[in-house]
């Protein structure tokens, strides 16, 4: 049934929380992608597969999406947040750190 589920609306079902030493392994071998709090991350994960390559080259440009940098990483692995929410598009691992209401 979910096959029938548009793309969309699959990812969303896929997107779940996750903690910093489950990335971990994936952050170590290059394949975290980093979405701003701003963007919508369902959205972001549809683009990729969908391969969208104009929007996303808008997002790398201004720097919304981009490969997880270290500095980020790092704060991650200090802080623990609880509030990380992933969604795969092999052989990527998009993960949003989400403003608390």
């Amino acid at each position: 049934m979910e096959e029938a589920l548009p793309l969309r609306d699959r990812l969303n079902l896929e997107t779940a929380r996750i903690s910093w030493p489950e990335l971990e392994r994936y952050f170590a071998s290059g394949k975290v992608i980093h979405v701003i709090a701003a963007l919508d991350l369902v959205e972001v994960a549809t683009t990729l597969a969908e391969d969208n390559t104009h929007k996303l080259q808008q997002w790398l440009q201004n720097q919304q999406v981009e490969q997880l940098r270290d500095e980020i990483a790092i704060d991650w692995a200090n802080r623990h947040p609880d509030n990380l929410w992933a969604v795969v598009v092999a052989p990527w691992v998009l993960v949003q750190e989400r403003l608390s209401a």
